[in-house]
């Protein structure tokens, strides 16, 4: 997707902060300068469809000014009420989980934001702290507390914005003393930690009394996770209160009315119309909403439904409305209002997505609200009545995968969504299987998945989700099959209770050597041969299985068990390309099997240095040496962000651990090798994209222009990198044919013209691609036809303007030629209906050839056009007619546009006789003009001013050509009887033209300049 944000300094620092080397890297110790590729950038095809957001807020005092914070895709602002979102933090915060957000109301340009994830659910992603912006949003300064990790609220005081509180819940993975209640009074530039209780509780919930900004309520949540657990709630679980803006603090949790322990998260809220009025949403055994009316002092539960308090470690948020104090909203799966104090919530707010996770309410009206879910932020001025629609690429996937059509589409399963597969060059190229309506189309499966076409007929898909579903779906037909390896279905059971533990995203994947065998994985390895009707177990367990990653999950009150904490499963999987019989197999807890008998037996060869609790994240054989393995790992889960990415030669006999040049907390997601070029590797991190170019002894950042943002998964597609990011979509990197020769290119330090990619006609355009060893100051690129005509020349200079002139900096510079030869000859102010002509014809079937000319060097490639193979009943022959007959109305359409031409420059010479010639010659010169007029009125549409002036003024011969060129050019196919026939009937129709313009230039113009001292020149057109 090619999206254009209406706000350039959304993207400021962009290029500068990801183009440097990684930390400690010197451009001398890479093997290849980052210069040498600095002219690539990612794209981001979408979708637009909206992620999980736990944070936003807007201004009272700009009512059309919002914000959200994405959780992997940075912070998003509107300032059109949420009609258009765009990222202000891109290039400029090194963490994209945004949590937290809050606006000073006594000055809507102090904004701050917090970093990572409190609701903690499987895929959360971890921040760096706090930032701060003092211009709306345009720039941002990191303030500290990056250890802090998870920031559950930030709150400003009404009138004095030096002062801040932040609310952290810690490191979600393990024990740290950075969490608690920080204060600062000075906008951020120092801290101190105000509220304490221990190593294992942070602060969920923070919330000033606006009418006393000194009294402050927060909650600390004694909780953490693990990639196999989730465990909240606990004796640190408290609800606290500070008179003296956080000073001192009391212990509200023991207070009359609130209930027994244990308690585990709470949220809680202070009424701006009457502060004795808190509510507070405790979990508990006995939990529910309970109220105060005397600040704190004694309780009452007023409200125990479950609606309000099912999953409570993902929601327990609840909010006081500003003018009433007897209204107060409760969010969760959905959004609840209650207008009677908090007894009943009796109003269920619909919003466009489920999930309900933050909401900001405008002090000075009600009805006006930005509110935070699943599905990223909307805003509402009615109070709830309608929304925003959530329209913005922040979308999180889990994995990526490109299909095999033309041009391709890449697919992946969206966290809380379906899976989605979509063009990669947008509908508009589309000419092949799929639907051609609308952005995309899902596949099957469900919000988890991994995805994988079938290898022989590509309309059919398999893909998975959450509770082993598995299924077979033919985007053709829409018969869609429910193929599980083992249907009992679970939800609220511990691993250890299932025969079979699935996780929350397990592969699917075909033998690269036979269409027939697909393989699916639990803690075992399942076989298929006959699509789905009956599995194999061909595995024992390949994972540790430790008892104590096996138990119940949610914590000491509420138990939380439906499948991303299923642990101790085969979560990496490598059927091989060279021998059919060979498989690798990675567990989510560390350990590497190999089989090279079928699965008869499989051999432990799990690297020495990959400790237990590893999640082997993807594993990628070797395309060119058998043998070889690739792995990424990660272990953020248990507190570890480093790095574990590994490669084998010899089937694993021998591991050496490839980390070389990758920044300390940009933990391994994927790895893939080049599928053309030995020794070249991508790596996928929590972070963004590195490229290796000597087998990963040093890695290099591939950053360039991608935000910040987890990458889940990667893979290359013909000569593009595709991208599955966890919070901003999908991204392409296009046409990486000279990073294949970047090493060897350095070296010489010439000018180097890379052979391009084949294109596809009518899909894909010719990317010219070449190196110049220092910059130039004018660079040639010749096209030519296979027998060496010239079709086009385009100059770049340092002084050229254009949007497509070849580039002159060192470094790599792309050229990209349209296919198309030179249009019409045109006329300035030319106003002309369904047509373009100055669009030339597409070039036909062949091979081209390119000349560079730069530097003194002149070197030459050449590359083929390829048919689309989506066309059906064409040939390369019907491809030429069309490119024949269009060639011809082209020049017709030019004959036509340069006699309008000759006619207005006869007339514009003939301005100077009018005011000084002889009644004799006036007369003469008006029957010439007289006489062009007629002529030219024929061929154009004169009285045409302005664009809609074809509506009250009849085309002429001119525009009627031009636009049988566009119907003859109308998709790839021979053409039509009739186009002929109206091409005969108005190139006679020109010929007649013409030929009466001949005779006037030949008659009336020689007779008028015989009788002129100075002749009307007819080479000045």
């Amino acid at each position: 997707m090619k999206k254009n944000y209406p706000y350039p300094w959304a993207l400021a620092g962009l290029f500068g902060l990801f183009l440097s080397p990684s930390l400690g890297q010197a451009q001398d110790q890479l093997p290849v300068d980052t210069a040498f590729y600095s002219s690539y950038k990612w794209r981001n095809i979408g979708p637009d469809r909206g992620g999980r957001s736990l944070g936003s807020a807007g201004s009272p005092s700009r009512p059309n000014e919002y914000y959200f914070g994405a959780t992997g895709g940075g912070l998003w602002k509107t300032v059109n009420g949420g009609n258009d979102w765009f990222p202000v933090t891109d290039g400029q915060i090194s963490s994209s989980s945004i949590g937290a957000v809050a606006v000073a109301e006594s000055n809507p340009d102090i904004v701050f934001i917090g970093g990572g994830e409190t609701q903690l659910r499987g895929s959360i992603t971890q921040g760096d702290g706090v930032y701060k912006s003092s211009d709306a949003g345009k720039t941002w300064t990191h303030m500290g507390l990056k250890e802090t990790q998870a920031i559950s609220r930030i709150r400003i005081h009404p009138s004095n914005p030096d002062i801040v509180y932040v609310a952290a819940l810690g490191h979600p993975y393990g024990e740290n003393e950075e969490r608690g209640v920080f204060r600062s009074k000075d906008g951020g530039e120092t801290w101190e930690k105000v509220l304490y209780v221990s190593d294992k509780a942070g602060a969920a919930d923070l919330i000033i009394d606006s009418t006393n900004p000194d009294v402050l309520y927060a909650s600390t949540w004694q909780v953490y996770r693990k990639a196999w657990k989730m465990w909240g709630g606990g004796p640190d679980s408290k609800l606290w209160k500070s008179t003296d803006g956080g000073e001192t603090w009391m212990d509200l949790t023991s207070n009359p009315g609130m209930p027994e322990g244990p308690i585990g998260k709470i949220g809680v809220t202070v009424s701006p119309v009457n502060p004795n009025r808190v509510w507070a949403i405790v979990e508990a055994n006995e939990g529910g909403v309970f109220r105060s009316d005397d600040a704190g002092k004694t309780w009452e539960m007023v409200n125990n439904e479950r609606k309000l308090r099912q999953r409570a470690f993902y929601y327990s948020r609840i909010y006081a409305d500003p003018k009433d104090p007897e209204t107060v909203y409760g969010l969760n799966v959905d959004f609840w209002k209650s207008t009677d104090g908090g007894k009943t919530f009796d109003k269920e707010i619909t919003v466009p997505h489920g999930d309900n996770h933050d909401l900001w309410i405008d002090p000075n009206n009600p009805k006006r609200m930005i509110s935070s879910n699943d599905g990223g932020g909307v805003v509402t001025i009615d109070g709830g009545e309608t929304w925003t629609e959530e329209d913005y690429p922040t979308s999180q996937f889990y994995h990526v995968m490109a299909t095999s059509d033309v041009p391709y589409h890449v697919a992946g399963a969206q966290q809380d969504n379906s899976t989605l597969a979509m063009p990669s060059e947008g509908w508009n190229h589309m000419s092949g299987r799929g639907p051609s309506h609308g952005w995309h189309y899902a596949v099957g499966g469900g919000e988890s998945g991994w995805i994988t076409q079938s290898p022989t007929d590509p309309d059919v898909f398999y893909a998975g989700s959450q509770g082993a579903l598995l299924t077979r779906y033919n985007r053709a037909t829409g018969q869609v099959r429910d193929i599980q390896v083992y249907p009992r279905f679970f939800s609220g059971e511990p691993a250890s209770a299932l025969p079979e533990r699935w996780q929350w995203t397990f592969p699917i994947m075909f033998s690269p050597l036979d269409p027939s065998i697909m393989y699916t994985t639990s803690q075992h390895i399942w076989k298929t041969t006959n699509d789905g009707q009956t599995w194999e177990k061909i595995s024992p367990d390949l994972t540790y299985a430790d008892p104590e990653t096996l138990g119940k999950t949610g914590g000491v009150i509420t138990m939380d068990m439906n499948g991303p904490e299923i642990y101790a499963t085969v979560f990496a999987l490598a059927p091989s390309q060279h021998d059919v019989n060979t498989i690798w197999a990675g567990s989510d807890d560390g350990m590497v099997h190999i089989t090279r008998d079928g699965g008869k037996n499989w051999e432990n060869i799990t690297p020495p240095d990959l400790p237990k609790f590893s999640r082997v994240s993807i594993i990628d054989e070797g395309k060119f040496e058998p043998g070889t393995l690739y792995l990424a790992a990660n272990r953020y889960q248990v507190d570890d962000r480093q790095p574990y990415v590994f490669k084998t030669k010899d089937f694993g006999k021998s591991w050496t651990k490839i980390i070389n040049g990758i920044e300390d907390g940009h933990f391994a997601r994927a790895i893939r090798e080049d599928l053309e070029k030995p020794g070249i590797l991508y790596l996928a991190t929590e972070h963004g994209v590195y490229v290796s170019f000597n087998d990963g002894e040093m890695w290099q950042s591939l950053q360039l222009n991608l935000p910040d943002t987890p990458i889940r998964d990667l893979v290359l597609k013909n000569d593009d990198v595709v991208l599955g990011s966890h919070g901003r979509g999908f991204w392409i990197l296009d046409d990486i044919r000279p990073l294949r020769d970047a090493m060897e290119v350095e070296k010489t330090n010439q000018v180097t013209l890379f052979q391009p990619a084949n294109p596809i006609r009518g899909v894909y355009n010719a990317a010219i691609q070449y190196y110049l060893p220092e910059e130039a100051d004018s660079v040639t690129i010749h096209i030519k036809d296979q027998e060496g005509n010239l079709i086009q020349t385009y100059v770049g200079k340092k002084d050229s303007k254009g949007r497509n002139n070849p580039g002159l900096k060192a470094g790599l510079n792309t050229f990209t030629w349209d296919m198309r030869y030179p249009g019409s000859t045109v006329f300035d102010g030319m106003i002309i209906w369904s047509a373009r002509p100055q669009r030339g014809p597409m070039a036909p079937i062949g091979e081209y050839l390119v000349e560079l000319e730069a530097l003194g060097s002149n070197p030459k490639t050449s590359f083929e056009l390829e048919m689309d193979p989506n066309l059906e009943g064409v040939s390369a022959g019907d491809i030429q007619e069309q490119f024949d007959l269009a060639i011809q109305i082209r020049d017709k359409v030019s004959a036509a546009n340069e006699a309008v031409i000759l006619i207005r420059e006869i007339k514009s010479q003939a301005e100077g006789i009018e005011e000084s010639g002889s009644n004799r010659i006036l007369k003469k010169l008006d029957e010439l003009l007289s006489k062009l007029q007629v002529v030219e009125e024929d061929l154009y549409q004169v009285r045409n001013q302005s664009g809609q002036d074809p509506l009250n003024f009849p085309i002429k011969l001119n525009n009627r050509l031009a636009s049988l060129q566009r119907s003859v050019e109308s998709g790839q196919a021979k053409p039509t009887d009739a186009a002929y026939v109206v091409f005969e009937e108005l190139s006679q129709e020109l010929e007649g033209h013409l030929k009466k313009l001949d005779e006037i230039l030949q008659n009336e113009l020689k007779d008028l300049n015989e009788m002129l001292p100075e002749k009307i020149d007819l080479e000045k057109k």
